[in-house]
């Protein structure tokens, strides 16, 4: 069941490394966004995942620690992987696909909406490669009106450049 990584696992590996990031989001309608920071540290899983893990700080200021896991399914043709934090209890399972650049990686999930636990939304978590040492992140959720909406926002840093 040996597996051999592929160009997409190959392309995963840029994430390998230490990273700071700093970002912000939305806050009470009206009031300014509420902002927050931390380290994500990611390493390699036999070439065919990447995992990583951050620490930091919840918008608000309470310390948080996330687990993050992307690998690719060359049997789906997507990237594969999930999400987990230490401020809740839902397991998000990403499902996604790499844009025409090779630059945009955006993965799709399902979870409760945020404003209303009752419902369930459709979200996505999208990453830019602005260079080999930056990426940009931005968090959507699928809307009433069918549109998406952007809640979240941050910047990383690969540390050392």
């Amino acid at each position: 069941m040996l597996c051999e990584a592929v160009k997409q696992h190959k392309w995963l590996q840029r994430f390998v490394g230490e990273w700071t990031y700093s970002g912000q989001c939305a806050g009470e309608p009206g009031a300014a966004p509420m902002t927050f920071e931390g380290v994500e540290r990611v390493r390699a899983i036999g070439g065919l995942w990447i995992v990583g893990e951050s620490s930091g700080q919840m918008p608000g200021g309470a310390p948080a620690t996330m687990i993050l896991t992307v690998g690719f399914d060359p049997k789906k043709g997507r990237f594969v992987g999930s999400w987990i934090g230490s401020m809740m209890t839902h397991m998000w399972v990403y499902s996604g696909e790499l844009d025409a650049s090779e630059r945009v990686l955006t993965l799709e999930t399902e979870g409760a909406c945020m404003k209303d636990p009752e419902k369930v939304r459709k979200y996505r978590d999208i990453t830019e490669w602005v260079s080999d040492d930056r990426r940009a992140f931005r968090a959507m959720m699928l809307g009433d009106d069918g549109k998406w909406q952007q809640f979240m926002s941050m910047e990383m840093r690969r540390v050392g450049s």
